[in-house]
């Protein structure tokens, strides 16, 4: 299980050094893809093939379901570490995500997260005003702390 927050940057070369302990969960090979709330989703291999089968059992007939595969799919890659145990995450996620140089690495159960560090700062501080209220809304998924 994936948990924790830690501080990191991009470099210029848009590698990211991922925490040891990620790095021994994600395994040799794992895929980055575009998340939710504009940060990226990171899956071990194992994780990414559950995935992928939830993706797949969705109704193509529905426009939804189709655009939800489109944006996963389309901007999942395979990574692998460097020797020094950086990641070279490609343009186009870097892009997406608004990772130009400090952001936050997050465990998040069966993912990592990685979030460009203003916009973490800003959707946590916006989440924790409501967690009372969140929290309460999960009693409808029979989610009890």
């Amino acid at each position: 299980m994936f948990m924790g927050e830690y501080q990191h940057s991009v470099d210029d070369k848009g590698r990211i050094i991922i925490p040891a302990k990620f790095r021994e969960l994600l395994g040799t090979s794992f895929v980055a893809t575009r998340g939710l709330d504009s940060c990226l989703f990171v899956y071990p291999m194992e994780e990414w093939a559950i995935m992928e089968q939830k993706l797949k059992s969705l109704p193509l007939m529905k426009s939804d379901a189709r655009a939800f595969s489109r944006f996963f799919f389309s901007g999942a890659t395979e990574c692998q570490w460097d020797k020094q145990g950086r990641v070279t995450l490609p343009a186009n996620l870097r892009e997406y995500a608004k990772l130009d140089k400090d952001c936050v690495i997050l465990g998040v159960s069966n993912r990592v997260e990685i979030w460009n560090k203003e916009l973490w700062e800003q959707y946590f501080g916006q989440s924790e005003a409501s967690f009372n209220v969140i929290a309460e809304k999960l009693v409808d998924f029979n989610f009890e702390l």
